[in-house]
C-alpha cells in the first residue's frame, strides 16, 4: 500500500541554488505508524527539516507529498483526499494528483482563488517516496534541502538565530 514517486524526487532543487551541499536522498522517519490517518484522510509531519503531507487514499495507499500548497503556502495535510486520486487545497480548491503532485483540473477554482490564483502560474506539490519500517512512516527527501537553503541567510552580531555553532550571544 505504500507508494513511490517516479522521478519527482530524484533531483533535489537544492542543485539549481549553487548549493553548499550536495543533494544527499535519504529515508527518514516523519509520521509513527500509529498516527496514520485512516484512508481518505491526510495528516502532517515533517522528514528531514521538511513539511510533508502525509495522505491515505480511499484504497489504502500511503502517499507523501509536500505540506505546502501553491500559491500561498496553506497546509495540503488540511485538504480533502478524493476518490479520484487527488487532494484538494482546502481554500482554493485545487486538486493536486496523489502520484505526481500535478495540478488536476482548474487552478484555484474557489472564489476567492480566482483572485488570488489569477496572479499566479499553476504549480504543483513536489513528491516523495514514502515506506514502513519498524513502526515508522519513512520519507525519502533530500537531508540536505533545509541546510541549503538556510546556507544564504547572513549571520553575525544581530543574528536572531544565534552563531554557527547553535549558540547564543
Amino acid at each position: 500500500a505504500f507508494t513511490t514517486s517516479p522521478k519527482a524526487a530524484t533531483k533535489s532543487s537544492t542543485s539549481l541554488s549553487m548549493a553548499k551541499f550536495r543533494s544527499a536522498l535519504q529515508y527518514v522517519p516523519c509520521l509513527p505508524i500509529d498516527l496514520l490517518p485512516a484512508p481518505g484522510k491526510a495528516t502532517s509531519g515533517v522528514a528531514g527539516g521538511l513539511a510533508i503531507c502525509i495522505a491515505v487514499s480511499k484504497s489504502g495507499s500511503v502517499y507523501a507529498l509536500g505540506d505546502k500548497c501553491p500559491p500561498i503556502n496553506q497546509p495540503l495535510s488540511f485538504g480533502k483526499v478524493n476518490d479520484d486520486g487527488t487532494i484538494q487545497d482546502p481554500l482554493l480548491g485545487t486538486k493536486f494528483d496523489l502520484k505526481t503532485g500535478q495540478v488536476v483540473g482548474k487552478w484555484c477554482p474557489s472564489g476567492i482563488g480566482g483572485i488570488i490564483g489569477g496572479a499566479f502560474s499553476p504549480e504543483g506539490v513536489p513528491v516523495f517516496p514514502v515506506k514502513q519500517s519498524k513502526g515508522v512512516i519513512e520519507v525519502q527527501v533530500d537531508v540536505n534541502a533545509k541546510f541549503n537553503f538556510e546556507a544564504n541567510f547572513w549571520s553575525g552580531v544581530l543574528d536572531a538565530q544565534g552563531k554557527a555553532d547553535g549558540k547564543y550571544y
